[in-house]
């Protein structure tokens, strides 16, 4: 019987995850969507919107400590909690950087032909990283968690092309340092969302297998 209502928890527990990591989905791509169309509005909804992430993180991580104080789980199923515990936090960590994008969209003056010509792609590349993470926690796919941890090294080598880009554009024009430095600021924060989706991946193949980063069986 235990049992039993620990896995109906599970399940509640998978849907709460789903439910954030379709909200954080939905929240880097209209902050990508605000920066290219230069769109003020929908940045500020998505600043405004950030407490909607905090607060399915919150939800999330009171049923997890209800899980963890009343079911005392082990193995797998202490597995499955701790890492949605860890999960949530990357997560949040993503909602926060899409806030952070649209807050310096919400402040920015820049032309189309001062982005970078690789700042499109490092954007697409980070976006990808997040869905595809999200999916391997939905599908329980290790092998996709691991497809997304191998992808955190093009975004960080579409990273470095960026940063060069601007320091040549800036060469050429000097006064466009501030623009340049909100396109840098953002592309930091791609960049760091890819790195959030890496840990959400890495959560994901240790909450199905045991391991964690590179972990051998013994």
């Amino acid at each position: 019987m235990m049992k039993n209502r620990f896995d109906e928890q599970v399940e509640v527990l998978n849907t709460q995850m789903i439910e954030m990591g379709s909200l954080i989905e939905t929240t880097i791509e209209s902050a990508c969507d605000a920066l290219q169309t230069a769109d003020l509005q929908k940045a500020r909804e998505i600043i405004e919107g950030d407490a909607l992430v905090d607060r399915k993180e919150r939800e999330i991580e009171s049923l997890c400590l209800r899980m963890l104080l009343t079911r005392q789980p082990v193995a797998h199923d202490l597995r499955v909690v701790s890492s949605a515990l860890k999960m949530i936090t990357d997560m949040e960590r993503i909602g926060d950087h899409a806030a952070d994008i649209s807050e310096i969209v919400t402040m920015m003056n820049f032309s189309a032909a001062m982005q970078p010509e690789h700042f499109g792609a490092m954007s697409r590349a980070a976006i990808e990283m997040v869905h595809r993470a999200i999916d391997a926690y939905v599908r329980r796919d290790v092998d996709l968690a691991r497809d997304v941890i191998a992808s955190d090294d093009t975004v960080d080598d579409l990273f470095c092309d960026v940063k060069q880009e601007l320091i040549e554009l800036l060469s050429a024009d000097a006064s466009r340092g501030g623009e340049a430095l909100d396109l840098l600021m953002i592309a930091k924060y791609f960049e760091r969302i890819g790195d959030h989706a890496t840990n959400i991946a890495e959560w994901v193949e240790y909450s199905v297998t045991g391991l964690y980063k590179g972990d051998v069986l013994q």
